[in-house]
């Protein structure tokens, strides 16, 4: 029924005379309602529903924050974020005597429940996450003097009370390491090498190569390291072609589509509606490295857009099984590209077109 509609309004858009009415009507609306704060807001008192669906997961991913912390939980959004602020303060040039003083209570609160978990149900909890937190904090008081400030050292004494011991040490700040050979010439002729490929060859993806790929996507930049996302998965033929056939966007294609992609942005990551948008930048930083880490691999993938409409967010949140505070960001297909399949040369704006140096406004 979805499609038959679209394609009605695809075909009269088609009329000239059609569009022309539909786009002076949309300008009339957006010159009228567009030009303050307060008439758009008029605007969706009426259209209310187009972004009611963001609003709902952003109350309910607020909720799901408090709800957690009480819950033992594989990793510990509220855990990392803190560990990483106590990170930013230790890198800090001149460092402080004494900082994270208005946290590090909160923060040793955060890694007590942890600890305590570790003890009390083994193998439910990331241990590289808590070996992380453990070396980090170890340093912080380290550094920290003692006897300047009661917060601190009465964090301190909690912290050398509780019963956690690391399976590793040294996981705190050091110095940029230059790891790396790869040249400038090299990462441009793999940006070149990576185009939107929607052909695939009949042939499966093995499950290392995404993972290895996976790998480099976690490496991306994350705001106070929540990674805030999942990478949903699919190969097996029947599933892929179910989750492909419900965006708009896979018309013609999602038939040879050999892995599936959907990525989740996790708003339960954060307690504030401030930090609603992050989900979107920090998938986004980690799928463009998980594309890279494709290719280096030999397989290609091509970005499904996902639009924020209603009847298809209904269909993918019931086919995943997703909770109300789960927000689908893209899809991505994967595969080895078909040697006869062809490429879109898609020109790209002139680098002037994008950028500017010190343009303040006047």
């Amino acid at each position: 029924m979805l499609n038959k509609l679209k394609k009605i309004a695809k075909d009269l858009l088609a009329i000239r005379s059609i569009r022309r009415v539909y786009e002076n009507t949309n300008r009339a609306f957006l010159e009228t309602f567009g030009s303050s704060r307060i008439l758009s807001h008029f605007f969706f008192l009426v259209s209310f529903i187009t972004f009611n669906r963001e609003q709902a997961a952003t109350l309910q991913g607020r909720r799901d924050y408090y709800r957690n912390k009480k819950r033992d939980r594989l990793t510990r959004v509220e855990l990392r974020r803190n560990v990483h602020r106590i990170e930013k303060g230790l890198i800090m040039r001149p460092r402080r005597d004494i900082f994270a003083r208005d946290y590090v209570g909160e923060t040793i609160e955060f890694y007590a429940a942890a600890a305590s978990q570790c003890k009390r149900s083994p193998g439910t909890s990331e241990i590289a996450e808590m070996d992380w937190a453990h070396n980090v904090l170890e340093e912080y008081f380290r550094v920290s003097a003692t006897g300047k400030d009661k917060v601190v050292d009465e964090a301190r004494r909690t912290f050398e009370s509780i019963d956690y011991v690391p399976s590793t040490t040294g996981n705190v700040p050091r110095a940029k390491q230059l790891t790396s050979n790869v040249s400038y010439d090299e990462l441009v002729d793999l940006a070149n090498q990576r185009r939107s490929v929607r052909f695939f060859d009949d042939k499966p993806v093995p499950r290392d190569l995404v993972d290895k790929a996976l790998m480099v996507a976690r490496q991306a930049p994350t705001a106070c390291n929540r990674l805030p996302y999942e990478f949903r998965v699919f190969d097996d033929p029947a599933m892929v072609k179910k989750v492909s056939n419900i965006p708009f966007g896979t018309a013609g294609y999602a038939d040879n589509i050999q892995t599936v992609i959907v990525v989740v942005g996790k708003l339960e990551s954060y307690f504030s509606p401030r930090d609603r948008h992050a989900i979107y930048v920090d998938a986004s930083l980690a799928s463009m490295s998980f594309m890279f880490g494709l290719e280096t691999l030999g397989l290609s993938s091509s970005v499904i857009n996902w639009p924020d409409f209603e009847p298809l967010e209904r269909k993918m949140q019931k086919t995943l099984g997703l909770s109300g505070s789960d927000r689908v960001i893209m899809l991505i297909a994967v595969g080895y590209a078909h040697p006869d399949g062809l490429v879109p040369f898609s020109q790209k704006k002139e680098l002037d077109t994008f950028r500017s140096y010190n343009n303040l406004a006047r």
